[in-house]
Parts: C-alpha cells; sequence; structure tokens
C-alpha cells in the first residue's frame, strides 16, 4: 500500500479528479484498518516523534496509562504534549523522560499503577522507531503483567509448600519429640524445686514469710523466673512447629452445604470481645439471599481467624474492620478490609510465602496457612493493600455446580 500511494503522488499532476478521489478513499479505509488493528490489541501503543511529543495512543494505552484529560485519541498536539506531561503517574513519567532523553532501549521495567481502584502491574518498554537508518520516533510498549505475576507468585507458593512437605516427617521426630521430651523434664525440675524450697524453709521456718531478695530466696525467684522463660519459648517452639506441620500436612476436608453469612455472623460474634477491647469498630455489609455453599467450617474458621488477627495486629491503636460478602461471577467471595497500616508494595508478592513476616514473634506461616485452606476449598485468595491506606483480603469459593445451573438458567429468563 504504501509503495503504491508512493507510486501515485509522483502522477498526482496526470490524476484526474475521479482517481484523486480513489486514492484518499483508499488511503482513508488504510488508515481506518491500520487504527482498528491498533485499538485491537491488548497492548498497549504509545508512538512518540523526534521531539518525544505524543502523536499517537491505541485504547488499550489509554485504559492501562494513567493518563488525564488529553489522553482521548486525535487530541495531542504534537508541539505542545511530550509524553511524559501527558502520563500522569510520576513514577513512569520520569522514567519515559529519562529514556527518551538518553535514547536507551529498555524492555519490560514494570510498575505498579491504580486503574479505576484496582492496583495493576504494567511492564513498560521503550524502543526506537527507525526508517532508512535514521531514528524518527519513539515506540513505548505496555503489557498489563498484574495476572501473570500472580500466577507465578501462586506457583511458588506451591512450589515451596511441596518442598516443605519433603520435611515434614524429620520436623515431627527431630524437633518434636526433643521438645516434648524437654518440656516433661522441666516440669520434672521444678517439682525437684519445688522439694527443695520445701525442705529449705522446714529447716529456716523463720525465711518462710521474709520478703526480700537475698540469700536463698532471691535464687528461688531467679530459678522460677528462668524455667517460666523456658517454658514461654518452648510453647513458642511447639506452635511453629505444630503449624509448619498443620501446612505441610494433606488436609482433611469435610465440606458441608451451609450458609456463609450465617457462618460470617457466628464468627464475628465470637470475636467480638477481643474487637471491640482493641477498640476496632464492625461493619457488615452482608449480600442478602446468597445461595449455600459447600465449606469446611473449621478450617475457614481458621483461615478466618487468621485474617481477623493480623488485622487487629495492623490497627494498634484500633480502627475500622468490614467483613463483605457478595455473588460475582458463579463464586461468593468473602472480603476483610482494614483501615490499618498497609502493606509495602514489595511485599505484596510474598506475604503467602512460608516463613516471610514482618513481625518480631510472627513464625511466617500464618496467611501460608489461610492460602493452603482455600486452595484445598478450590478457592482463590487476593490482597489489595497500600501502605499506609489499609488492607482488604477477599477470599472467593465456588459455587456447587447445582447453584452455578440455577444461576446460568436465570440469566436466560425473560421478564
Amino acid at each position: 500500500m504504501r509503495q503504491f500511494i508512493t507510486r501515485a503522488a509522483q502522477k498526482l499532476g496526470k490524476l484526474t479528479p475521479e482517481q484523486i478521489k480513489t486514492l484518499f478513499v483508499s488511503m482513508g479505509g488504510e488508515i481506518d484498518r491500520l487504527e482498528t488493528v491498533l485499538d485491537s490489541l491488548n497492548e498497549g501503543i504509545l508512538v512518540c516523534d523526534s521531539d518525544h511529543n505524543l502523536i499517537l495512543a491505541n485504547k488499550s494505552a489509554e485504559r492501562l496509562f494513567p493518563m488525564g484529560s488529553g489522553g482521548n485519541r486525535g487530541s495531542f498536539e504534537p508541539e505542545a504534549d511530550p509524553v511524559w506531561n501527558v502520563i500522569h503517574d510520576e513514577k513512569i513519567s520520569a522514567f519515559l523522560e529519562k529514556a527518551l532523553r538518553s535514547g536507551d532501549r529498555i524492555s519490560d521495567r514494570e510498575f505498579g499503577v491504580e486503574a479505576k481502584g484496582i492496583q495493576r502491574l504494567l511492564a513498560v518498554s521503550v524502543s526506537p522507531l527507525v526508517k532508512d537508518y535514521h531514528v524518527t520516533g519513539s515506540l513505548i510498549h505496555a503489557r498489563d503483567v498484574t495476572e501473570k505475576r500472580s500466577r507465578e507468585a501462586r506457583m511458588r507458593r506451591m512450589e515451596s509448600l511441596a518442598s516443605l512437605t519433603t520435611l515434614a516427617a524429620g520436623v515431627a521426630h527431630e524437633i518434636k519429640n526433643p521438645l516434648g521430651s524437654i518440656s516433661i523434664h522441666i516440669q520434672l525440675l521444678k517439682k525437684a524445686m519445688k522439694k527443695n524450697v520445701e525442705l529449705y524453709y522446714s529447716a529456716h521456718p523463720s525465711e518462710r514469710d521474709a520478703n526480700n531478695d537475698v540469700g536463698p530466696n532471691a535464687y528461688f525467684k531467679l530459678f522460677n523466673k528462668y524455667m517460666n522463660v523456658i517454658d514461654e519459648e518452648i510453647d513458642r517452639l511447639n506452635h511453629i512447629v505444630v503449624d509448619f506441620l498443620f501446612a505441610v500436612r494433606p488436609m482433611n476436608l469435610d465440606p458441608r452445604e451451609g450458609d456463609i453469612n450465617g457462618f460470617i455472623r457466628e464468627l464475628m460474634e465470637f470475636v467480638g470481645y477481643e474487637l471491640s477491647d482493641a477498640h476496632i469498630e464492625v461493619t457488615f455489609e452482608l449480600e442478602d439471599r446468597l445461595p449455600l455453599i459447600d465449606f469446611d467450617e473449621r478450617l475457614l474458621k481458621q483461615a478466618m481467624l487468621n485474617l481477623i488477627q493480623n488485622a487487629i495486629a495492623a490497627m494498634p491503636g484500633g480502627g475500622s474492620l468490614r467483613v463483605k460478602t457478595e455473588l460475582s461471577d458463579g463464586e461468593v467471595a468473602v472480603s476483610v478490609c482494614d483501615s490499618g497500616c498497609g502493606i509495602p508494595e514489595g511485599n505484596l508478592s510474598k506475604i503467602f510465602e512460608p516463613y516471610f513476616t514482618t513481625k518480631e514473634s510472627g513464625s511466617g506461616l500464618g496467611l501460608t496457612l489461610v492460602f493452603k485452606i482455600v486452595r484445598e476449598h478450590q478457592g482463590e485468595i487476593t490482597v489489595k493493600s497500600k501502605e499506609g491506606n489499609g488492607s482488604c483480603f477477599t477470599i472467593t469459593l465456588p459455587l456447587p455446580q447445582r447453584e452455578r445451573k440455577l444461576l446460568t438458567g436465570r440469566v436466560g429468563e425473560t421478564i
């Protein structure tokens, strides 16, 4: 087509008005076809001239990039719209300005952006437009890699869990059993010491009620203090081992048909005092008439309690907790949203991985257990969070096949 237009332009003076009209109609059709191709792409395309002014953007680019009102097709002024002034994201704007001014070719630089309240991950590439060995402009290419990265993170989590499974038997024998033995002997030491203390006070009755921290009394108190610390640490290690074994051991799921809203109300009543004591206000947004779904109440309760405990820890000075249920795309979604400190962007992809924790006394297995319980229910768990603006965890559980068919049937009903 380009060669045809070039030849036609060379003979323009010899063409009749009708031929010129036909030529322009053909050119218009070709341009429309190219624009249709560009707008049909799922990936964003921005084209800049040699002065870095934005001259073309397809519809996916307008959707993916946080643009201002000047980001509509055909509204750009090449001499007045440098691309970094059109993009309203500081990180992407600074990146594009530096890359375009330096003339570097850059592939798949990733940026987190927020579009319509949804956090997305964009992979942005910059390359020169070259014609006849001369740079005539720049091409900016953007891909939404949110789902890809999410799948990769899920695969890593599943691989981590699989590798942990091979260690479960060794942990049970090499750590848990010795811990039990240590705990028993600590109790025996305490009993032996208690007998010795009684013998001492029998021989020195005047010191039984003496309130002083010198001599034998001081040693008795120190002994009790140290034994209590050892007891606490043994309990903590035992809980870590139990959580670890639970995380890697195959679960015996016992799903039963139940009302998820009723389950939520009972659970929140169970933790109501703890939330009130932490000065946390709870609000409910429970969708009416949710269909019954199959779930293991014991395991799902454990998962929900872990999310609630994390929310409490994220709001040490109090705050608000919103619990929401809704029916969406053939699934029931349960959301737990807090107004706490939020999660740094760099940690969002790691929080479900075993042993990742930001707490001084955390085992790093709490959210791993939540992830495994949800996956055992054939569900998904996602998180939206921004540092300083709280977090929202959403568990989606599939509807039973019977309920799916009922919903599908309702879609086609005529009212």
